[in-house]
């Protein structure tokens, strides 16, 4: 059953639909977020160990707007043809060494069963954020192990071949390419990947409940731009066919319908 915000009349009067579709500008940027972040970090991670601190800056935002265009991908509201955004979701498996269709699995559950006891995402969510990250290793484990058995045939397919891809891809570097900045970028992926069950999870939904106040949300255009409109959680539970480039625009108008909805800030 769908939370009880879902139904609120003030919320179902929101206008949303003229917010889904995005231009081609958007698109563009949307696929080429990542990637002055990725490359970015893969030069000064070469160039020495005095640049490792910027570089895992540099690596830290290329994860979170990774997330954020896996995010759009899962809901496929990236502007583009289907069978592409299932490519785009691949390709970020491979980029940042875990399965997201496996992710797209267990999140679209998560919006079906938001905090009850069968959201495996929330797991987190459910605890202390220092026990969030105590458990971080285990979070990407529960969430592929949950998508194989939750998961229909063609998902399951998906994840299967981006686990293999993510395996061999790893085993190319470290026998064939061994450069430094290759290495730092498989350790990077994979040491972000045991805290994702932190920041993508228990930031928005801490001390939140399954039936008004589903998730948390931010306000503030600095604070927009620092976290590239990822933390307008409430309005993506509420309207998730909107692109996350849209969300700031939706939240304006949720202010108005219910602004009780903005006091549970993720900062």
């Amino acid at each position: 059953m769908s939370p009880e915000i879902m139904r609120d009349p003030r919320v179902r009067s929101v206008e949303w639909r003229d917010l889904v579709p995005v231009n081609r500008f958007e698109i563009f940027k949307e696929l080429t977020l990542v990637f002055p972040w990725l490359i970015g970090s893969l030069i000064l991670a070469q160039k020495g160990v005095l640049d490792y601190l910027p570089a895992m800056a540099m690596s830290f935002v290329f994860f979170l707007t990774g997330l954020r265009v896996s995010h759009n991908a899962q809901h496929y509201a990236m502007g583009i043809p289907r069978k592409a955004t299932e490519w785009v979701l691949y390709t970020l498996s491979v980029m940042m060494l875990s399965s997201m269709h496996a992710v797209q699995v267990t999140h679209l559950h998560h919006h079906q069963h938001c905090l009850d006891d069968d959201d495996v995402e929330a797991v987190c969510a459910k605890m202390s954020g220092w026990k969030a990250i105590l458990v971080g290793p285990y979070f990407p484990y529960l969430i592929h192990k949950t998508a194989l058995q939750i998961g229909n045939p063609k998902q399951r397919r998906w994840v299967i071949a981006e686990m293999i891809s993510i395996v061999l891809w790893i085993a190319f570097v470290l026998t064939f390419l061994p450069y430094k900045f290759m290495i730092y970028h498989v350790i990077v992926m994979l040491t972000g990947q045991c805290f994702t069950g932190f920041f993508a999870v228990w930031t928005v939904h801490h001390d939140c409940e399954p039936n008004h106040f589903i998730a948390r949300t931010l306000r503030g255009p600095i604070r927009r731009v620092l976290t590239f409109h990822m933390f307008y959680h409430i309005e993506h539970h509420l309207f998730p066919r909107v692109p996350t480039c849209h969300l700031d625009r939706l939240a304006e108008r949720l202010d108005k319908a219910a602004p009780e909805l903005q006091t549970k800030r993720v900062f």
